[in-house]
């Protein structure tokens, strides 16, 4: 895919106050980890996650998606009513229907032609929008919103109920990955450049690729009986991060060759914040120099979909991100998926 006309306007993004430890995490395991002889540390040993944000107690995703929209649109020349697309992109949604999207236009006093949701794991948001440029690219519209907003804090605690009532090293290891997200909200504004200021952060292409066959490696769903489901998550973490690295080295020397890049030409790199392992990993097998990219997941998480465009952000408030940068945004989650997006910042 490539793209003469596209860019991104803003990036507004919202953090929950409540600031949770790892050691807080692995305190409430402690009788799991006696069980299984484990010595408390190891998660953030493995992980490199410090500590994470969570929502309050039944936060609905659509406020941090509105309040982050607000941010976005205040630091804009677009008007609301100049949004003529607006897509809700979280993993977690309030219902199954209507689209959370629906409610994010309500609370923000917006009408745009087009509201609805996308789901594909962590690539939510770069896939809304590959999807708002194709139609600016095509003329349709002018500006669209994409909105997420991620809350680990349920999943969480189920998860580590489970651990308690089942300790042992099968649960204990499908369930550590849970032990790493964090929440948070995030909108990211596109449009066509022409609404007055002068357009920046550029959107010139991208790539994407998959690996369907690994489907069940890392999966989040309801389970149990219809009148007691449960949230549960699986993660395979090695086979995720072997079969993902090898997807992202096909994906990204795929993304190279469609912008006519070479890797030593690529200024910055933002990635999916999962934890060091996966970092360095990909780092490595893409042969990125770490002084290249930004991470947020030591006192983060991983956020999934709100992960990447939230770390950009603050990459940009912390002048690591600087106009006239070569930036590659590279995103991959679970099915496998992965997305990357080349801009010039």
């Amino acid at each position: 895919m490539r793209y003469s006309h596209v860019f991104i306007d803003a990036i507004g993004y919202e953090l929950p106050a409540e600031v949770v430890t790892t050691q807080e995490l692995e305190a409430r395991l402690r009788p799991v980890y006696e069980v299984l002889h484990l010595s408390e540390g190891q998660l953030e040993a493995l992980t490199g996650i410090v500590e994470r944000r969570w929502w309050e107690p039944g936060y609905p995703p659509s406020r941090g998606a509105v309040l982050a929209a607000r941010k976005a649109l205040a630091v804009s020349k677009i008007r609301p009513q100049d949004i003529q697309v607006l897509i809700y992109a979280a993993v977690c949604r309030e219902e199954f229907e209507p689209a959370t999207a629906c409610r994010v236009a309500a609370e923000l006093g917006i009408n745009p032609e087009t509201i609805y949701d996308i789901s594909n794991a962590c690539l939510g948001v770069l896939n809304g929008i590959v999807d708002i440029a194709n139609r600016i690219e095509l003329g349709q519209v002018r500006a669209g919103l994409v909105v997420s907003c991620e809350t680990a804090r349920e999943i969480n605690d189920a998860m580590i109920e489970t651990m308690l009532q089942t300790p042992n090293m099968d649960v204990f290891t499908k369930s550590l990955a849970t032990l790493t997200g964090g929440s948070g909200a995030v909108a990211v504004l596109i449009t066509d450049g022409s609404f007055g200021a002068e357009p920046r952060r550029r959107i010139l292409g991208g790539t994407t690729q998959a690996a369907p066959q690994y489907y069940g490696l890392c999966r989040w769903g309801l389970e149990g009986m219809r009148t007691a489901l449960r949230q549960f998550t699986s993660t395979d973490s090695v086979a995720v991060l072997r079969n993902g690295v090898e997807l992202g080295l096909r994906t990204w020397h795929a993304f190279l060759n469609s912008l006519g890049w070479a890797a030593d030409t690529v200024d910055k790199i933002i990635c999916h914040q999962v934890g060091a392992s996966h970092r360095d990993s990909i780092l490595k097998a893409l042969g990125i120099a770490e002084d290249k990219e930004f991470s947020t997941y030591p006192f983060l998480g991983n956020m999934g979909t709100v992960s990447l465009p939230l770390t950009a952000a603050l990459a940009e408030e912390r002048e690591f991100l600087r106009p006239g940068d070569r930036v590659g945004f590279l995103g991959i989650g679970s099915g496998l998926n992965c997305l990357m997006l080349g801009l010039e910042w």
